[in-house]
């Protein structure tokens, strides 16, 4: 059964490459809200995820589910429309099988984006956060079980989950074009609930800055399959003991769309001096 997953990759690889020519060595998976990025990428070819052979298909309001292929900042790019969730009930292999794909097609970039609680006293609604690392708290790790040594070692490092030369990168597009760019570490929880006061003052005293349900798995396969990966999080409401703010999912949606515009700014111009 288990090598029937490399068969599985193998065969949603081959499916995408009858699809698309010029294969692209930079992907980006769009969170809650962001999928307005899309219609900056020209030259587009979409696939849908229920045409192609072993993709799961995501079951989220705001996820639409469609691989792009095309144009961004003048690089040739994919772009996950829609992605998915340990709380839709998909196993970890299911979570992060479009990234084994991905490593199928030869991407070497991965860009991450992200809808996300805040406990940073600093930071407020719409701000964009470039993650700089991660905290694990989902229940289980996306390389547990067999490893094939084709995808990756055994015992990966993740001393540098997010690569500084990209973050330095954001950094240098944020300060041209006078975006407010913030730093931090992203918590990552299975979800679907949001947090309670309680947990939110709990992440903040463990090290996190902001709170969400995905990117962490993928992340983590990124790294497994020896990607350069750059993760952002829109940060769309604040929590704490202090805060009694109760969030919703159309505020969450709300509040990403809003800072859309510069997030497309900072992804346009890092791909364009990648």
């Amino acid at each position: 059964m288990e090598k029937n997953y490399l068969d599985k990759i193998k065969e949603s690889s081959f499916f995408i490459r009858t699809q698309v020519s010029d294969l692209p060595e930079i992907a980006i998976i769009l969170g809650t809200g962001l999928g307005d990025l899309i219609n900056h990428i020209e030259d587009k070819k979409a696939i849908e995820y229920k045409d192609i052979p072993n993709f799961p298909v995501s079951t989220v309001e705001g996820h639409s589910g469609r691989l792009i292929f095309g144009t961004l900042g003048g690089k040739r790019i994919m772009a996950m429309q829609g992605r998915f969730h340990y709380y839709e009930g998909y196993d970890m292999k299911d979570v992060t099988f479009p990234i084994r794909v991905m490593q199928n097609l030869k991407v070497k970039y991965l860009f991450v984006s992200n809808a996300a609680g805040g406990m940073n006293k600093e930071f407020k609604v719409g701000d964009i956060m470039v993650i700089t690392d991660h905290i694990n708290l989902f229940p289980e790790n996306p390389l547990r079980g067999r490893n094939f040594e084709e995808l990756g070692t055994r015992f990966p490092a993740m001393t540098e989950a997010y690569k500084p030369d990209l973050i330095n990168l954001a950094d240098e597009v944020a300060s041209k074009n006078n975006l407010r760019l913030m730093h931090g570490v992203y918590v990552g929880t299975a979800g679907p609930t949001f947090e309670t006061p309680a947990e939110y003052e709990y992440f903040r005293i463990i090290g996190g800055d902001a709170v969400g349900m995905s990117t962490v798995p993928e992340v983590i396969v990124a790294n497994h399959a020896g990607m350069s990966v750059f993760g952002i999080s829109v940060i769309t409401d604040l929590g704490g003991k202090d805060i009694k703010e109760i969030p919703t999912h159309e505020e969450v949606q709300r509040a990403a769309l809003k800072a859309q515009p510069n997030m497309i700014t900072l992804m346009k111009g890092m791909l364009e001096k990648l």
